[in-house]
């Protein structure tokens, strides 16, 4: 399984904010911001973070998907 953090960069786009935004307002490395544009595993600390700063649930910033094989 993977994950997808589509639902993230929408929401960010809903509310005209940057990645570098959501990064200086959630306290988000760097390194951490690239890894979500790879989609790939953050902590779920990251994730709380990211739900607090944008006031939302954690299913409007990830999603779960299977792998295609």
């Amino acid at each position: 399984m993977k994950v997808c953090y589509n639902n993230l960069f929408k929401l960010l786009i809903d509310k005209k904010m940057k990645k570098t935004d959501l990064a200086r307002e959630a306290g988000l490395t760097p390194a951490t911001l690239a890894r979500l544009s790879k989609d790939e595993i953050v902590s779920m600390e990251t994730i709380i973070k990211i739900c607090e700063c944008l006031n939302c649930r954690i299913e409007d910033v990830l999603e779960i998907v299977k792998d295609q094989r």
